[in-house]
């Protein structure tokens, strides 16, 4: 095979990732050292175009980071004005009382309802004008690594024919040289993957475990709109055994973030996240915010909920993760924002002393860490995730309730997480399927439409992107004991089982619909399914508003 000849470019930082924590690094390297030379790449189309969340926000880091965001024009407009944590049965909303004293974590006093894609879009900016180069449309698709230490990325390459051959239009990706690297992929990040298992940085942690969240922006009547309102709920449609939940936000003009959030820890090999989150629209406590509403953005992405216990060691030869890409997401609070920002400045504080001393690795960052109010906030709401694991969603909920007003986060012990979520599917054999409605078109949609309205798209001339790397053990694993589960786990309908035979199966992928959620990688029982970095600019391409 001919050697590739790249071009190379160096930097002293190079961060992957153009999320909240990649761009607080890079602003915060730039604070700290206007002279030091940093690049930041990102896969999508433009930074915010692979954003999804929520969101709320809590300014804490963004206050830290940029004491002045209110004079410039920081994307923060609507403030939490009321908020409700409900329990849901199928026909009934039970209001949780005194939600700061039950759920102190859940509080929102203080916090703005956004759209995290325009506010990464604003960080963006932020972060060129102090001189950081920003490059969309370049994926990181692997380590650059000497001696044994990993000095820099190689972009990803354009224009591979389907067939692996070179096209008329080959560019070959460039190796970006970097002193330090900082890798903010979000969750499941491919080059953060490779690091933790090159440098063994997941050795004697927790396994990481993810919850999949699906999202639409609606535009409703103005009549309806109540700017601030801020609602969660439990419970129904999921069984007492599935960790997971709604949220419905009224922000902006008119517009309403909604969505759900189900945890990749479940077991029932028929449960679809999508169709779960579509149902749920039409329990009374949901419906009556998206009647005479257009639904306006889709979108889907993993978030990592392991917490406290499954943060992996943050520093390796030559750079350190932060963001989701280790895993700071603060699950009760359901919140990631200011923890992933907070972690990106203290990301580029150990780095800025490693440049400084000339050392092979930013080793103060896990210190720094400790030291911070970042630590303490994980730390103290380790036991909440994994309690709704152990005993399910009424016990999980009474525990975490407990938790937080008796031992307010000291309890003498810590909860586990012992598996994998690839490992917790039962046989569809012992597995009871689950009747989801049909789309009504109105309230409730089917995937094809509403992947259309994410703007997703891959070249179809590349290779495609999503890969088993046995054919047979898909056979005779998913479809023979599974039934086929990343037909229905995938948010957009990239995974389709065809029978080409009497007693013949063939899984069907259609990569040209994938939305980067990255949930194939994470839930494939077997781990089969290779999720590779496609050509830069492509996936999903979210609005502002998303």
């Amino acid at each position: 095979m001919t050697q590739i000849e790249r071009e190379e470019m160096e930097f002293d930082v190079v961060v992957v990732g153009g999320g909240p924590a990649g761009l607080s690094a890079a602003i915060r390297l730039k604070q700290l050292a206007p002279d030091t030379t940093v690049c930041l790449i990102e896969k999508g189309s433009e930074i915010g175009a692979h954003i999804v969340s929520g969101a709320v926000i809590e300014p804490r880091a963004l206050e830290e980071l940029l004491p002045n965001w209110r004079d410039l024009n920081a994307p923060l407009r609507t403030q939490v004005t009321e908020e409700r944590m409900l329990f849901l049965t199928e026909s009934r909303a039970i209001q949780i009382p005194y939600l700061d004293r039950v759920m102190p974590h859940m509080a929102n006093h203080g916090n703005y309802v956004v759209s995290l894609g325009e506010v990464c879009r604003w960080l963006g900016e932020q972060a060129e004008a102090l001189g950081v180069e920003v490059y969309p449309g370049f994926p990181g698709a692997e380590l650059f690594i000497e001696d044994n230490r990993v000095a820099g990325v190689v972009t990803g390459d354009m224009g591979i024919e389907r067939d692996g051959t070179h096209g008329p239009n080959f560019t070959p990706g460039m190796i970006l040289r970097a002193k330090q690297t900082i890798l903010t992929e979000g969750a499941r990040g491919s080059l953060s993957a490779h690091a933790m298992k090159r440098f063994g940085l997941r050795k004697g942690v927790d396994p990481q475990t993810y919850g999949l969240g699906v999202k639409e922006v609606w535009e409703i009547p103005a009549e309806k709109h109540r700017p601030g309102l801020v609602q969660h709920s439990f419970g129904w449609p999921l069984d007492d055994h599935t960790y997971g939940g709604a949220w419905l936000y009224h922000f902006g003009e008119n517009l309403v973030s909604y969505g759900f959030v189900t945890g990749l820890d479940y077991s029932n090999t028929y449960l679809s996240p999508f169709e779960e989150m579509q149902r749920t629209k039409l329990h009374p406590a949901f419906r009556e915010h998206f009647e005479g509403g257009k639904r306006l953005i889709y979108g889907a992405r993993a978030l990592s909920e392991g917490g406290f216990q499954s943060i992996p060691r943050l520093t390796f030869p030559g750079g350190v993760l932060a963001g989701d890409s280790a895993g700071f997401l603060n699950v009760p609070k359901i919140k990631g924002t200011h923890t992933a920002m907070k972690s990106g400045m203290i990301a580029a504080e150990a780095v800025f002393e490693a440049l400084e001393k000339d050392r092979r690795e930013a080793a103060s960052m896990t210190a720094r860490v400790r030291d911070s109010w970042l630590w303490s906030e994980l730390r103290d709401v380790r036991n909440i995730r994994p309690a709704f694991s152990k005993w399910g969603m009424k016990l999980g909920a009474l525990y975490s309730g407990i938790d937080s007003m008796i031992f307010r986060g000291r309890a003498p012990w810590t909860l586990h997480h012992r598996h994998g979520d690839n490992e917790t599917l039962k046989p569809a054999s012992l597995c009871e399927k689950i009747a989801y409605p049909k789309p009504d078109n109105k309230i409730t949609f089917d995937r094809v439409s509403s992947v259309f309205l994410s703007a997703t798209n891959h070249e179809e001339n590349q290779p495609v992107h999503l890969r088993l790397r046995n054919q047979a053990i898909w056979k005779t694993v998913n479809h023979d004991v599974f039934d086929s589960p990343e037909s229905r786990y995938c948010p957009a309908g990239v995974y389709e089982q065809e029978k080409t035979g009497e007693n013949d199966w063939n899984l069907r992928i259609n990569a040209q619909n994938c939305v980067h959620c990255k949930t194939c990688d994470i839930k494939d029982p077997t781990q089969n399914i290779e999720w590779c970095t496609p050509e830069g600019g492509g996936g999903p391409n979210y609005p502002v508003g998303m």
